[in-house]
Formats: C-alpha cells, structure tokens, sequence
C-alpha cells in the first residue's frame, strides 16, 4: 500500500504568474500528478499573492500557511526572488522539511541555486553535473532526479495519426529557422505555443497532438530573449522527451547529453545533431511507418515502467526521510 503525505506545495498556479497563459507547467506537471497519486496536496499560489499583496506580506502568507498546514512536506518550486531565502530558512529551522525542486540548474546553478540551497532540507536537481558543484558549495542535501511523465494526463488514447510533424513550444531563438528549414525540404510542420500563429493549445489538447503525430519535434535548447535573463542555447533533457512517448507518441529529439540514461535511442525514440540530420530523420521515420509505431510502443512501454512522477517522487520521499529506503 503506497503511502500517502500531506504536503503544502508552493508553486505558481499560472504561467509566468499570468492567468491568461493558462496553467503552470509545475500546477499540471507536479500538483497534478502528487494529486494523481493520492497525497493530500494544499496549494498556495506564491506568485498570484505577490503581485496582489507584494513580496513581504506574501511571505509572511506563506509561513503562516505552512504551520497551519502542518505538512509531512514542504514542496517549492521557486522562479526568481519573490521567496525569501530567510522565510524557508525559519520553516526548516522550525522542524518542517523544505524541499524545492531547481528546473534550470544547468544556467541558474552559480546566480541562484547555490544561494538558495542552503535554506533547504533537501533540493532535487535534473543536472548531473550540477551535483558536485553543490558538494563543492558545502551543501550535500542534493538527489540527482529527472523529468518524467505525468502519466495521470497524460497517456495514448488509441487515436491514429492526422498530423506529419509537429512541434509543441514557444517561438524563440533558432526555432523559426528550423521550421522553415523543414517546411523547405518539402516536409509538412505544424507548431503551436506562444509566438506561433496557431497560438497556444491547452494541456489536453496538446496530448492529443502528441498521440496523432507521426512524429513530434523536440527543440530542446534553453534560449531565451526575456529581458530579465537573457542566456545561449544550452542542450538539455526536457519534460517534454517523457510526455510524448507516455501519450503514445514518436518523439524526434534533438540530441542533449544525458539522454542515452533513460531510453534507447534509435529504438524507443530519435535523435538528431544538426538541422541536415534532422531532415533527414523527418524522411527516414516518415517512410517507415511499422518500425516508427514500434518505437513509440517501446517508448510508451520505457516511460510507464521507469518514468513517471510517481518514480521520480518516490525516490525523493526516500530522500527527505519520509519513506524507508
């Protein structure tokens, strides 16, 4: 019998704290699947009460939320500064286990992790070599976890393919050039997010597009152009490698490090080096209609077994002492 945790999650409900972008990667990614599991989740949405109250009412909110929730976890994920290290810093010193979740330590390692660390019971990181860097800072309360699925939205719904290739993601850096480079070789591409004409799709919809995709685009860089940040590409492992194959779907990456850890590729999924190799692969798994259906069972079969929220979370109570290991 799985155990079940009270746990006060303190993440934002909207993306980029805008409700009219629609849900939060974390409120459909890891509220959902901690509520898909059965955990008793009270959610305090940080960043709606810092723009109505600001930062230090919202975090005096957020303190006295904790206490009055008494949970067996204190789960954050943080965007910038609108928590106070101080603020967890006192929940932890105070006997309640904090707990965060670093999304981009592969460039927010060195201006922000390592600060915020410290103030943590324990932090989850998806970067191997970040690991050590926080060994070397003097914090060793650090699991190496991954992205995964959550397999309580998203799953295959036995529909056939509508759709050649697509791709699921906001429109920024070399992205538009890729599309175009595609649509040149002759190929048939659709794309949805926000900057794209087709606009943004919402979370049911978008596992529709996955399962009817003959093949769907990983652009996998960590670009972008906000002013508040502005960094270069950097290849790395997204959620979006998991969710497509736990739909049902043929994902068609591009290569990052790290990703032969967790599937087979060439078998359960598709990588590619370079916009060339990328054609290339688009016509190769286009004309191989049974040895793509297979793939995507393989990594449907890969991502059910090994990579659901539900794996991931599991190792991580282990690792706050909540479960035995």
């Amino acid at each position: 019998m799985r155990r079940r945790f009270r746990i006060a999650y303190i993440a934002a409900r909207w993306d980029y704290g805008d409700p009219k972008r629609g849900p939060s990667f974390e409120e459909v990614t890891f509220r959902g699947a901690l509520e898909g599991a059965g955990h008793e989740v009270h959610p305090f949405d940080f960043m709606t009460r810092f723009q109505e109250v600001g930062r230090a009412a919202m975090n005096a909110e957020l303190a006295r939320f904790v206490r009055q929730v008494e949970p067996d976890l204190t789960m954050f994920v943080l965007f910038k500064d609108e928590i106070q290290p101080e603020t967890i810093r006192r929940l932890t010193d105070d006997g309640f286990v904090t707990f965060n979740w670093f999304c981009d330590d592969h460039w927010r390692f060195d201006n922000f992790s390592r600060h915020y660390a410290p103030a943590f019971s324990l932090v989850a990181t998806t970067h191997p070599e970040s690991v050590p860097r926080y060994h070397a800072s003097g914090y060793d309360s650090v699991v190496l976890s991954q992205w995964a699925c959550n397999h309580y939205a998203y799953d295959r719904r036995g529909l056939e393919p509508t759709h050649d290739v697509t791709f699921v993601g906001q429109r920024y850096g070399d992205r538009p050039k890729i599309i175009r480079a595609i649509h040149k070789a002759g190929f048939d591409v659709r794309c949805w997010g926000f900057g794209w004409d087709d606009g943004r799709i919402d979370n049911e919809e978008m596992v529709r597009v996955f399962e009817t995709s003959r093949i769907n685009l990983n652009l996998s860089n960590s670009w972008t152009g906000r002013p508040w940040r502005r960094r270069p590409a950097v290849g790395q492992i997204k959620a979006r490698m998991f969710e497509v194959p736990g739909s049902g779907g043929f994902l068609l990456s591009e290569a990052v490090p790290h990703l032969a850890r967790y599937f087979e590729v060439g078998s359960e999924l598709e990588t590619f080096g370079d916009t060339g190799e990328l054609i290339e692969r688009i016509g190769y798994w286009l004309d191989h209609e049974d040895e793509r259906a297979r793939a995507a069972e393989r990594g449907y079969a890969r991502v059910r077994a090994e990579h659901t929220y539900d794996h991931r979370f599991e190792d991580i109570f282990t690792a706050a002492g909540l479960l035995d290991a």
